[in-house]
């Protein structure tokens, strides 16, 4: 099945009216092209870099995951994403606590939307009660009959919160109910934060050991589905563990490949691990 990134990269070269012949040369052999149009081979950094730049594809093309919607109105979703994306949490939350934003939650999926971006406001603006509130009512909301990737990073935001606390325990349990039966849940993007949260969850129970294994497994979860998305994150956090650990080739390279992963797809690193 064609990968998103196949996907852009044929649209792409057929809107230009080229061949596969005249992309790959110079570059790679026709057929590796094909094979990763036809989501069967994904290439490296370097070589996805090479073939961007030949069919002149802004980087931003290759989207990031989308945001929830918390209304039916595209100007609420908009706003929301805007301010969320720029990391506004500040103003994030006037916003969400506005008449105008509350009169349009009309349905449970919704409410269950919105509960979860108030707790991710309350938890940047350091108020971990709260934002515990807000993420038990976005469970409370959401629908009941299984698990969807909102209510897994509502378990997983909630593990963070825990450890926050040093509650290793409550923490651990709260990353089981995040992940149990993943490997049969539809995929999204969004998918790929869970393993990113509970590896800053580990390091601020100071486990390096096990931070640095989540990360593997998100790497793994996210290259096995043809995704880009918090694989800068990903390699940024193991060099940070690496550091730690004075692990100093470990650190490097995780460094470089961060370095790389940035360069292609604009993803911002975030650095408030403390």
């Amino acid at each position: 099945m064609p990968s998103q990134l196949g996907i852009t990269l044929k649209q792409v070269r057929l809107q230009q009216h080229l061949s596969q012949a005249t992309v790959a040369t110079g570059i790679c052999a026709q057929s590796m092209l094909s094979a990763i149009e036809n989501g069967k081979y994904t290439p490296n950094a370097t070589l996805l870099m090479r073939l961007c730049q030949r069919l002149k594809i802004s980087l931003d093309q290759l989207s990031l995951a989308e945001n929830f919607t918390i209304s039916d109105l595209e100007q609420i979703n908009d706003r929301l994403a805007k301010l969320c994306n720029h990391h506004r949490y500040a103003d994030l939350r006037e916003f969400l606590l506005t008449d105008a934003v509350q009169a349009r939650l009309t349905t449970d999926v919704q409410l269950a939307a919105y509960y979860y971006y108030l707790g991710i406001t309350d938890f940047q603006l350091g108020h971990l009660t709260d934002a515990q509130q807000q993420f038990q009512l976005a469970l409370a909301s959401a629908p009941a009959q299984h698990r969807t990737t909102l209510s897994r990073l509502c378990w997983m935001s909630l593990a963070l919160i825990h450890a926050s606390r040093q509650q290793a325990n409550a923490s651990e349990e709260a990353m089981t109910q995040a992940v149990t039966q993943l490997k049969t849940a539809p995929y999204e993007a969004n998918l790929n934060s869970l393993f990113y949260l509970a590896a800053v969850s580990h390091l601020k129970l100071n486990q390096l050991t096990i931070a640095a294994q989540w990360l593997e497994r998100g790497i793994d979860f996210a290259t096995d589905h043809d995704s880009h998305y918090m694989l800068a994150n990903d390699y940024h956090l193991l060099a940070v563990i690496a550091s730690r650990s004075e692990q100093i080739d470990q650190q490097r390279t995780a460094q470089a490949t961060e370095h790389v992963l940035t360069t292609l797809f604009h993803e911002s690193i975030y650095d408030r691990l403390d």
